[in-house]
């Protein structure tokens, strides 16, 4: 089989792709604010089904927004990961995640707390332990709560991490990307199939035909379209659409239908946004969206739901649909703040402090000289360091 043509230069960001996140982040937070089938989610006074009905009925089916970001996760890490080493790309992920996400944890502590101290109760863990053991990103393995509920999803996204990352010490190439990709959906299967829960959380059982799904569309945007990714994508999207219906099941207002219909539409524009001509498309206005989409989705339920029902006890004249207004806009203005104040300045000096540590320079002695260099390392430890 012949091989494409590799690119001449690695593609930059697509603002059509950060519009598809953006519209992903909106449905989720549609679902946590008006789909929710929690019955009177908004106190006694206000049920949804009947303040809401069409909106209601409509936002049900936002919880697809989760699946649209492991999606559009394939294609966007495995454009981040071409060309990198195993280090640079640890580092671009830790610098890009971590300090909004500390931010975030540490702005809902404070807030639980003040609550509490108030007379109130909060509705986040905000004990020391807690907040330790979520201040790594996987508090569940660790056996506490998550302190920002959405942040389950950050476990996910980091096994595929995970999992690209073990790729890329062989190197990313088309044939190896494709190989994996396809091996990946069968041990997938075969680990749904033996009920296993090891495999389940080393091969993400329930999403690995998104991750593969956008990874396909990704190998499609850089080599051209041709039979064999074209089959991928039809084999991880049948995958995908089969094991849906047990996140179906779990919402029983959702129809496996309707609910495939939606995710197939988010592939679909995968698929205009990053092979028509729209992957062309250089708006500012999209990019900057899609940069604030990441802490619009970590404070939208943990801080935005307590400020919309803070206002509507105060106000509760203004009703309850301007109250989930008010409740997104603020959530939209705190993230414009952490991408300005936490992403953009902690993000580039984290990057380059890791960066660094990835080759730290020789220690000076005592003297003022430098120390010796450390003994030759044998082929294994020069192998092992040839990958970062």
């Amino acid at each position: 089989m012949l091989l494409p043509q590799q690119a001449s230069s690695p593609p930059g960001r697509l603002a059509a792709v950060d519009a598809l996140r953006l519209l992903a982040a909106v449905a989720v937070a549609a679902y946590h604010y008006v789909g929710t089938p929690t019955p009177r989610f908004w106190g006694e006074r206000y049920d949804l089904p009947q303040a809401a009905p069409l909106l209601h009925a409509i936002s049900g089916y936002g919880w697809l927004g989760v699946e649209a970001f492991f999606l559009i996760s394939g294609f966007v890490i495995c454009m981040s990961c071409w060309g990198r080493t195993p280090g640079q790309f640890a580092v671009s992920r830790v610098a890009r995640l971590f300090p909004l996400y500390w931010a975030v944890v540490l702005i809902i502590v404070v807030m639980g707390t003040v609550t509490v101290l108030i007379g109130q109760r909060s509705g986040a863990p905000t004990d020391l332990r807690t907040t330790i053991g979520n201040l790594t990103m996987i508090p569940r393995p660790l056996g506490v709560d998550f302190t920002a509920g959405v942040a389950w999803t950050l476990w996910v996204e980091a096994r595929f991490y995970l999992l690209m990352g073990a790729l890329l010490i062989f190197g990313l190439t088309y044939r190896r990307v494709v190989a994996f990709s396809f091996l990946w959906l069968v041990l997938a299967a075969m680990g749904r199939e033996l009920h296993s829960n090891v495999l389940n959380e080393v091969l993400l059982i329930q999403y690995a035909g998104l991750f593969v799904a956008g990874i396909a569309c990704y190998l499609m945007h850089r080599f051209g379209q041709n039979l064999l990714l074209w089959l991928l994508t039809g084999f991880a999207w049948c995958y995908t659409l089969t094991v849906l219906n047990d996140r179906v099941a779990t919402h029983p207002t959702s129809n496996w239908i309707l609910s495939a219909t939606v995710l197939t539409g988010f592939l679909a524009l995968l698929a205009l946004a990053s092979l028509s001509r729209l992957r062309h498309l250089r708006w500012r206005g999209l990019i900057y969206a899609g940069a604030l989409t990441y802490p619009f989705y970590l404070v939208h339920q943990s801080i935005g739901i307590p400020v919309a029902r803070g206002v509507l006890k105060t106000l509760p004249a203004l009703g309850l649909l301007p109250a989930v207004t008010a409740g997104i806009l603020f959530s939209l203005l705190l993230a414009a703040v952490l991408n300005r104040q936490v992403d953009r300045r902690l993000g580039p000096l984290l990057r380059r402090r890791l960066t660094a540590a990835l080759d730290p320079a020789p220690r000076k002695s005592t003297t003022g000289a430098s120390l010796p260099p450390p003994a030759t390392a044998s082929a294994p430890e020069r192998s092992c360091k040839s990958f970062m």
